[in-house]
């Protein structure tokens, strides 16, 4: 086995806390029930976070428009439920699906151009997604939002209660499985070249990486991800509207991943986990001004910097997923 094969293995090795923390966070919904929604919520937007670490932390591809894989996701896990079945996991693979292939149809227009191009690309792809959604009220609700879904029990026998026990560990069995998958990937030779890309393209062009295909694999992974996001949101509140379109919700994400860090898959997880709990608190303390004091947090992070003002999860969390 190369030296390269081994490095490879054995960062891809659980290490001795990572049970422990998803253990926890399993148990989370069912030792504080009271909680469980918000722990949904984390869950959501911890995967949503991840597939877009996939393209910004490992390809350096900058994006404003991942919003448009979540959205669409929701959309169709939500109409599946309304027009055709309620079966939730049936719903959440039908909105993996159509996502995915709308990952790799997008996935075209990032192959090229500056990153200001991209970036204006990939926002331009969730304003034509969110203008349809609007124009097509018939199908979608338009500005009301597409009301009235019933989401069936989850395989057959747990419903989704009220307080939200049964969605929280929904959404975290499915981060879950997108961890694995996703660890697997970046700690493979494919997720090697995918940092080679990121640190100098032109020279993984020289060294005879196809870039191309690549870049079409990974953003073609990371909308399904986003996707199975959108399903799980719009599942786990019965309701979809022009809201998962939206800037905010690709700018939030990218907050996300600044407090929690690019590059590593648990930094979508530990920025969700203090983006969501700083929401929560300060909106509950200060409604009309929360978004101020999570503004003036952000600054602090990005002047004091991540290691020194998180240094205590760092160093908790040395040896990097």
């Amino acid at each position: 086995m190369s030296p390269a094969q081994l490095s490879l293995l054995q960062s891809s090795r659980w290490k001795p806390w990572e049970p422990v923390l998803w253990l926890v966070a399993f148990a989370a919904p069912l030792v504080i029930p009271s909680h469980a929604a918000i722990i949904n919520e984390i869950a959501i937007v911890a995967l949503f976070a991840m597939s877009l670490d996939l393209v910004l932390g490992y390809t350096g591809i900058v994006s404003l428009g991942h919003a448009a894989f979540f959205g669409f996701g929701a959309y169709a896990a939500a109409l599946f439920a309304k027009h055709v079945m309620p079966d939730p996991l049936v719903g959440l693979a039908l909105a993996i699906a159509g996502s995915t292939l709308l990952g790799a149809l997008a996935s075209f227009t990032i192959q090229r151009g500056s990153d200001l191009t991209r970036l204006m690309v990939t926002l331009g792809v969730a304003l034509i997604l969110l203008e349809l959604a609007n124009k097509l009220d018939w199908l979608t609700g338009g500005a009301d939002g597409l009301q009235g879904v019933v989401i069936g029990p989850l395989l057959g026998t747990f419903a989704f209660d009220l307080d939200g026990r049964t969605a929280a560990l929904y959404s975290l069995a499915v981060l879950l499985g997108f961890f694995m998958v996703a660890r697997r990937l970046v700690h493979s030779p494919f997720g090697a070249t995918l940092k080679a890309i990121r640190d100098n393209r032109l020279r993984a062009m020289a060294i005879g990486i196809p870039v191309g295909s690549r870049l079409v694999v990974v953003y073609t992974m990371a909308a399904a991800l986003a996707g199975a996001a959108g399903a799980l949101l719009a599942q786990t509140t019965g309701f979809a509207s022009l809201d998962v379109f939206e800037f905010h919700r690709s700018a939030d994400v990218m907050l996300v991943l600044v407090v929690g860090g690019t590059g590593w898959l648990y930094g979508g997880v530990a920025g969700a986990i203090v983006f969501k709990l700083m929401q929560d608190a300060l909106s509950a303390v200060t409604p009309q001004y929360w978004t101020f004091w999570l503004g003036l947090f952000l600054v602090v992070l990005v002047l004091v910097g991540r290691e020194r003002l998180l240094k205590p999860w760092t160093w908790f969390a040395k040896g990097k997923a």
